[in-house]
């Protein structure tokens, strides 16, 4: 399918932290993140637009018919409109969730400015509390790392026994790596990433400053474990890039 928008006006840069702040407060998806979310992501994130290219495919290979694609934490959406791109199977929702209404009210006229066949509910919750439910797709893009430590176990539990056999589940996350030496490396070449994105090295170090107690990364190795656990039987990355990577589960059918 393909999505048409009205002319949308340019998206604002993120000079979030482009000055010295007195106080570098705990980061939030408030209203000022929310509308320079793209640019952000777009400077923030290696292979961001691989990897929503990869979710508009995979949802026409595992949409089934009579079924529902969630993308939780969906931000500005642009999973879910990846998904609505792919999709070909009858009878198929997208459900977005995301627990901040600043980010929810700027999808929802993101979504608006779309001509879709593919309709797209959208819901202002936390993750935790929301059930899965005859699921054929569900995307975690950049957002498990913000849940708890203490509750993502059971959040991947309750996305599992939520999915139809032969599901999928797509999770991109921000990892470390258990070796000292590589993740010093892997984190250079990342700021390097973000240096040559047009960040100063002070954006650098106060928007890590910022996130610092609010993302919480993990090893690949916990990644896989804690969905084997959950059940699912196919589980592997994709896609990885300096301290980021996707990966991907399937139920068995």
């Amino acid at each position: 399918m393909t999505i048409t928008m009205k002319k949308m006006p340019d998206k604002p840069s993120d000079k979030l932290y482009a000055k010295p702040l007195k106080e570098i407060r705990q980061f939030t998806f408030d209203d000022k993140v929310a509308e320079v979310f793209p640019d952000m992501l777009k400077r923030s994130i290696p292979g961001y637009t691989t990897i929503l290219a990869m979710i508009s495919d995979l949802a026409e290979r595992f949409g089934q018919a009579n079924s529902y694609c969630y993308d939780l934490g969906c931000s500005l959406g642009a999973a879910s409109l990846a998904m609505a791109q792919g999709l070909r199977s009858e009878n198929t929702q997208i459900i977005a969730i995301d627990n901040s209404s600043a980010m929810i009210e700027r999808c929802r006229k993101t979504i608006n400015q779309c001509e879709l066949s593919i309709p797209i509910e959208l819901y202002c919750r936390d993750l935790a509390s929301v059930r899965i439910q005859q699921a054929s797709m569900v995307v975690l893009n950049f957002t498990l790392q913000f849940i708890p430590l203490e509750q993502r176990q059971s959040v991947i539990e309750n996305i599992f026994e939520g999915m139809l056999p032969g599901g999928i589940l797509l999770i991109s996350e921000k990892i470390e790596f258990e070796d000292e030496h590589h993740q010093q490396l892997m984190t250079e070449l990342y700021h390097n990433f973000k240096r040559a994105n047009g960040y100063s090295e002070l954006e650098v170090a106060q928007k890590r400053a910022a996130l610092e107690k609010v993302l919480q990364p993990e090893t690949i190795n916990v990644h896989k474990q804690r969905l084997s656990s959950a059940g699912f039987t196919s589980v592997d990355i994709w896609f990885q890039c300096f301290t980021f990577a996707s990966f991907i589960a399937i139920k068995s059918g």
